[in-house]
């Protein structure tokens, strides 16, 4: 039986995430796959909540910031995406833990290693099988954004640096992280992915 596969989109803001998703979803369903889509932060009724505190509230601490991160993934984790996964079902997600590396763990210089040790627990093995990074200057991303929230009107110099804290960590684990070049179009991309999915033979018997 083709056990499920938990996929994620990362990458800076306005790089086409949610539309890679949308794309990989369509086709995976074309081949029989049961599809669950998840975004961060949100997903439930309580990471709807922290997703508006996060993206649209005042002012808060950095740690503050990263822990609100990690509360609304936790209930995610636990009531949504295990579950999905239990059943045979794909997650599809738009950002995991790996946002919170690189945007508060690395561009918040909170360090890496505690940001993921307050993630960690509550996540347990439920990590993703591929992380895709769409890899592109944060600049002609951000100018491709519609609409900007808390976290994305910070200075270009800032998310400069979380572009830094992505490649950082794709650098160290390209054995879970396969970065795309978000500048090319996002259907040619989403093809190259299940490319990918098929010679994993992650795709076997669809």
């Amino acid at each position: 039986m083709r056990r499920a596969r938990y996929l994620v989109a990362e990458g800076t803001e306005g790089v086409g995430k949610t539309t890679l998703c949308d794309i990989l979803a369509a086709r995976l369903m074309e081949r029989g796959i049961e599809v669950v889509r998840v975004r961060e932060p949100g997903g439930t009724p309580l990471g709807e909540a922290v997703r508006e505190v996060l993206l649209h509230g005042g002012e808060m601490s950095d740690w503050s910031e990263a822990l609100l991160f990690a509360a609304q993934r936790a209930e995610l984790a636990e009531r949504v995406v295990r579950p999905a996964l239990a059943n045979g079902k794909w997650v599809l997600s738009d950002r995991c833990y790996y946002s919170s590396l690189a945007y508060q763990g690395y561009a918040r210089r909170l360090g890496v290693g505690r940001v993921w040790s307050v993630n960690r627990p509550a996540l347990g093995e439920t990590l993703p099988d591929l992380v895709v990074w769409m890899d592109m200057d944060a600049g002609a991303a951000l100018a491709r954004q519609q609409g900007r929230d808390r976290i994305g009107a910070a200075d270009i110099a800032w998310h400069r640096e979380v572009w830094k804290g992505y490649r950082s960590l794709w650098t160290s684990d390209r054995g879970r992280m396969m970065r795309v070049d978000a500048a090319a179009p996002t259907e040619r991309i989403g093809e190259r992915l299940v490319s990918v999915l098929e010679k994993r033979g992650w795709l076997r018997d669809c």
